[in-house]
């Protein structure tokens, strides 16, 4: 029997058997009355998930396509934007503005912590921006910016549209447009929605597609607004070949996520983020993300003294499961793990006995069950 192997990086994330079976369904037309009522059932039910009263985009793209989409609706060539970056992730947006030809200033955290408000209120108050970008969660870092407390400082500045990274995040982290004072929210379908890669959603709400309607004609063509507005409102319509299994796949999760309950997802992720947290901490495993600012869906974890990163990793894979290396600075000096969308407690369980063994081949003395029991421990709160 071949192998089976958990792929337990920060994204693409598992597909459950569920979503699978949905992008194995035999094609059809993206005319299909059929499939033009199931791709209508999933913009409707995105926008109202995370409380979108504007525009929701489902379209074929990256997550990075989803940061070119957000910058080019809602800036002009010579726009003031503040990029507030807590990580490798939140940099990308200084190559984005600087191909658009906006002055970007950049507002930076130290890797594994965060950007405060207070910060932000302070540069915002310095002169006009016309948006400004945060990284919910960055996946180099672990660290999660608190874009809620962000958000009631937005209100303080209406003319400046909030941009939220939440590739990494949406669909674990909490997320709510209205409730946050969001702006322009957007994520990509491999991460927390456990679908595979291949599709971009992005959420604007009505100021932002207000903002978008004074830019009139913008350089960019696939990404830009006027383009998908009449698809997105009437799905018959044609601009470009939807991801037809993508977008079945991606019903299937949001089905997934209404029934649990978008509140109740965060819980989940919430406690079993500090389970895993404090069950790999008890094995000598450190987060770079600081405890206050620290992800539910990912942790970055530094390795104790000694530890070899390549020998570490090749032995996780040849145990069965696949983790992500780090970047930056501390490439070779720790390991992203993955723990978000439709895992659940038994593929926790099983990832934590395969890291125990894993360091153990790798000369660090860890007692066998350690890691797993305070995990158990934790989740039986």
């Amino acid at each position: 029997m071949k192998e089976k192997t958990m792929v337990m990086i920060p994204g693409p994330t598992p597909v459950v058997r569920s979503i699978q079976e949905e992008m194995g369904r035999e094609i059809q037309a993206f005319g299909d009355p059929r499939f033009v009522k199931d791709f209508k059932s999933v913009i409707d039910d995105l926008g109202q998930l995370f409380g979108c009263d504007g525009k929701t985009f489902v379209v074929a793209g990256t997550g990075t396509l989803a940061m070119e989409m957000a910058i080019s609706n809602m800036t002009r060539r010579g726009d003031n934007v503040l990029i507030v970056s807590n990580g490798f992730f939140g940099d990308r947006f200084i190559d984005i503005c600087e191909h658009k030809g906006l002055n970007a200033d950049v507002l930076k955290a130290e890797w594994g912590s965060v950007v405060s408000p207070e910060e932000i209120r302070k540069k915002l108050s310095e002169k006009h921006y016309a948006a400004m970008t945060v990284t919910h969660v960055d996946t180099a870092t672990g660290a999660a910016a608190d874009i809620a407390a962000i958000g009631e400082v937005m209100r303080d500045f209406p003319e400046t549209i909030y941009i939220v990274d939440g590739v990494a995040a949406t669909a674990g982290e909490y997320e709510n447009l209205a409730e946050m004072n969001i702006d322009v929210l957007f994520t990509a379908s491999q991460k927390a929605f456990g679908v595979c890669p291949g599709l971009l959603l992005l959420w604007a709400n009505k100021k932002a597609m207000e903002r978008r309607a004074t830019l009139g004609v913008i350089p960019e063509y696939y990404c830009d607004f006027d383009k998908w507005v009449p698809i997105m409102d009437d799905t018959s319509k044609y601009f470009a070949t939807p991801a037809i299994n993508l977008v079945w796949a991606m019903k299937e999760s949001v089905r997934i996520i209404k029934e649990e309950g978008m509140k109740a997802r965060y819980e989940r992720h919430l406690k079993n983020a500090r389970a895993m947290q404090k069950a790999l901490e008890a094995i000598g495993l450190v987060p770079l993300a600081k405890e206050s600012c620290r992800a539910v869906t990912l942790s970055n974890l530094l390795y104790p003294e000694g530890m070899d990163d390549a020998k570490f990793r090749a032995t996780l894979l040849e145990e069965g499961i696949i983790v992500a290396g780090g970047l930056g600075a501390y490439a070779g000096k720790m390991f992203r793990l993955g723990h978000m969308g439709n895992i659940d407690i038994n593929d926790e369980v099983a990832v934590l006995g395969v890291i125990e063994r894993a360091m153990n081949q790798c000369g660090q003395n860890v007692p066998y069950g350690k890691a797993v029991g305070v995990y158990l421990e934790e989740m039986a709160k």
